[in-house]
């Protein structure tokens, strides 16, 4: 993908030098926090409610992230189960003088819908 989705950003945000790893480059289980974030947004949105992640799948850490670049988080629906979601959330990064992104990170969460206990519940019925 060349251009990122025409959707808007689940999330927006700057890497700071705070985020970086010892070598001084962005730390990747930062950037791994930031689309659990993203991604856990859509699924409480969509479960109207409380939601807890189960499962990260397929990470691809594709390209750095430079202290100082806009990071913006999509998250796409793949499936919708009964109680659980699968999400896709795609990082692009761009610098902060530029126009131009590029995809830094993909993964796939998966996250079920929880009730009061943290128990397993069902979704409501989209909304269309």
């Amino acid at each position: 993908m060349t251009a990122p989705p025409s959707s808007a950003p689940v999330i927006r945000t700057v890497a700071m030098p705070a985020d970086t790893n010892p070598a001084g480059d962005i730390f990747g289980g930062w950037l791994l926090a930031q689309m659990d974030m993203a991604a856990g947004n859509a699924a409480a949105r969509r479960a109207k409610g409380r939601c807890a992640t189960v499962a990260i799948d397929a990470m691809e850490f594709l390209k750095p992230v430079f202290v100082g670049d806009e990071v913006s988080l999509y998250a796409t629906f793949e499936r919708i189960g009964r109680t659980s979601m699968r999400i896709k959330v795609e990082a692009w990064r761009r610098n902060r003088y530029g126009d131009d992104a590029e995809l830094v990170t993909a993964g796939t969460f998966t996250f079920v819908a929880i009730d009061d206990q943290r128990r397993p519940r069902e979704l409501p019925p989209a909304v269309t």
